[in-house]
């Protein structure tokens, strides 16, 4: 169990994120897990931007507010405004945002509410990505899905400092 840990706790200084203490009670998938959440965050075809995007939106669509902390402190680290992030909650709705910020929104929507892209959004994503782009991005949402599933059904709680959903 060290062994798995260790390199986490090196990044962070010592310190081991509530989600990491919490999944490492089942060894054999932290392990497995873990190889496929590195490549969502460090070997995906999303540039970090738009990665966060989806994430925070199934992130706040499955009301994870423990995945929403965490990732509006990434989002804004890729280029995120708060403007932005909080618009993330309206969805691809406003319009307000970029044409195809909008479209990976309502991605994020149609894996959420119908377990598929359209074929409308899929050709307007496919203006911009590649085939692996489009697979990294339906793994995205479906990766934060599941985590945000196991978050809230475990009650992992924020750490110290970390803001969840706003307030107002």
């Amino acid at each position: 169990m060290k062994s798995l840990l260790k390199p986490l706790m090196e990044k962070k200084n010592g310190e081991l994120l509530n989600i990491h203490k919490t999944l490492i009670r089942h060894e054999k998938l932290y392990k497995r897990w873990g190889v496929f959440g590195s490549h969502i965050m460090v070997k995906s075809s999303l540039p970090a931007r738009e990665r966060e995007i989806l994430i925070l939106r199934i992130g706040w669509l499955c009301q994870s507010e423990y995945e929403w902390g965490q990732h509006v402190r990434i989002g804004k680290k890729h280029g995120l405004t708060d403007e932005e992030i909080k618009r993330i909650i309206d969805g691809p709705e406003s319009d307000k945002w970029d044409p195809f910020d909008k479209v990976l929104l309502k991605a994020v929507d149609e894996l959420y509410y119908d377990s598929f892209i359209s074929d409308f959004t899929w050709e307007a994503l496919n203006k911009n990505y590649d085939i692996h782009q489009l697979l990294d991005l339906i793994f995205t949402v479906g990766q934060y899905n599941l985590v945000s599933m196991a978050l809230n059904s475990l009650g992992v709680q924020l750490e110290p400092g970390t803001r969840g959903f706003p307030k107002d």
